[in-house]
């Protein structure tokens, strides 16, 4: 059997850093959710080498739900991100969330935030659910892996 994709909750849960399963979706979302933090505090230079990491933790949840979960139908939808690019804009989302209850933000902004949160975790539930259905296609932006590389630099597409 297919190990699910984590609920919403488990998700959010595992951006405020509580990690109940040892799913790697969660071990990701928390994972992002800390590089989030640091890509608010940090200078230009240390950005993109926290930008790259994070590109790490999406293909991670991207290759982890191309291996697992099963293949969509022939005429299942295409969906416009990954599920590592929605899990990585709900981490950064909630991240902004929290950010703006730390400080005097306008009530507008404050409710903004929140609100954009929320539906956004609402896509992840719809997605996740269409991609247990098999009703919904993923684009495929893996790369392989360093070290699953051919030697000679050539790529799947010599095989």
């Amino acid at each position: 059997m297919t190990p699910p994709l984590p609920s919403k909750d488990l998700l959010l849960e595992a951006c405020a850093g509580t990690v109940h399963l040892p799913h790697p979706v969660l071990v990701a979302a928390h994972e992002l959710t800390l590089l989030h933090h640091a890509r608010r505090a940090a200078e230009p230079p240390r950005i993109d080498d926290i930008d790259c990491a994070r590109a790490g933790w999406v293909r991670d949840i991207d290759r982890w739900v191309a291996t697992t979960m099963p293949p969509p139908l022939g005429a299942a939808a295409m969906h416009s991100e990954t599920m590592g690019m929605v899990v990585d804009r709900l981490v950064q989302f909630c991240v902004h969330a929290f950010a703006t209850l730390r400080v005097d933000t306008p009530a507008c902004e404050l409710h903004f935030a929140w609100k954009r949160l929320a539906e956004l975790s609402l896509v992840y539930t719809d997605l996740a659910a269409e991609i247990t259905a098999r009703t919904r296609r993923l684009p495929d932006l893996t790369a392989p892996r360093p070290d699953e590389r051919r030697a000679d630099g050539g790529g799947d597409h010599d095989r």
